[in-house]
């Protein structure tokens, strides 16, 4: 299922996280892990912030995903399910 995770830093904690390496390394080992088919970086009110569209194959995934960068970043950690504009043209199909 095609889903949007957005991940927010606090700036002490992301601070400490990236002068010891750990936020460059955690978010790399990300990207290559679940390949998210999108991914963004930018700073929401003054905090680091990061969303990915991944396939989250199943919610057990959940975990996986989430706990390590609550320990090593504590970071907020939020689950969205999406559409891309095809799955949304494919929705609207099953009404008519």
């Amino acid at each position: 299922m095609r889903t949007m995770i957005k991940i927010t830093v606090p700036v002490e904690a992301g601070n400490k996280a990236f002068r010891d390496g750990i936020l460059q390394k955690t978010i790399l080992g990300m990207i290559e892990e679940f390949k998210p088919e999108a991914a963004y970086f930018f700073p929401e009110r003054g905090i680091r912030t990061a969303m990915f569209v991944i396939d989250l194959k199943d919610s057990s995934d959940i975990p996986v995903i989430a706990e390590p960068l609550f320990e090593k970043l504590n970071a907020s950690v939020e689950f969205l399910t999406v559409m891309n504009a095809d799955d949304l043209k494919k929705g609207f199909g099953k009404f008519q």
